[in-house]
């Protein structure tokens, strides 16, 4: 974990040391929810290894809006940051080794990585990756069909489609699992025709 953050953020090796206390690495079983709708999140995850989902209760349908996989970071923001209730869930969908981190502990390092100018543009590019992960699924849901949300996902993000169980990724794209097969059928056609 550490190796990629520091990769990405740089920053002495005695202030990664200092950092790497505020952690706890876990280690917890497929479908953990390691947040529920409308509870304060306390914690920010970051994921070594396996994959977890953001989703929300849409009149008792379960809508996944995003997926979190290896070296990524995730936690409620609005919640984390300002103690507001979550508006999303979230779960492990594998078993995941993930490394922990507290309120107290984040907003200590946060307050460590603001006063360095550079730092502070690190962790402002990362969080608005995010952000625009967020834009840029919510536009697909105005302008694109769901086959082209499909093939963009299968395009930008191919190891969502290998490793995410199927009525997930339907969920995400916002259609059902029938039309998720209807549209990989319709596409393994196309292909075929075309060779």
């Amino acid at each position: 974990m550490f190796e990629h953050i520091q990769n990405r953020f740089h920053l002495p090796k005695g202030e990664w040391r200092k950092f790497l206390s505020c952690f706890e690495r876990i280690e917890v079983p497929a479908r953990t929810l390691l947040l529920k709708e409308n509870e304060i999140s306390d914690s920010a995850y970051y994921i070594e290894k396996g994959i977890a989902r953001a989703w929300y209760n849409n009149d008792g349908k379960d809508v996944t809006f995003q997926f979190f996989m290896e070296n990524t970071m995730f936690s409620s923001l609005e919640s984390f940051r300002k103690g507001l209730p979550s508006m999303v869930s979230f779960e492990t969908i594998e078993p995941c080794i993930l490394w922990k981190i507290n309120k107290a502990d984040a907003e200590a390092v946060l307050a460590e990585v603001y006063e360095d100018p550079e730092l502070r543009t690190q962790f402002m590019d990362a969080l608005f990756e995010r952000i625009f992960d967020y834009m840029k699924h919510f536009f697909s849901f105005i302008k694109d069909t769901p086959k082209q949300r499909y093939l963009s996902l299968a395009r930008e993000r191919p190891e969502i489609i290998r490793r995410i169980p199927q009525h997930y990724i339907a969920s995400y794209l916002g259609i059902t699992t029938v039309h998720l097969s209807r549209i990989k059928s319709a596409i393994l056609k196309e292909d075929a025709l075309k060779k």
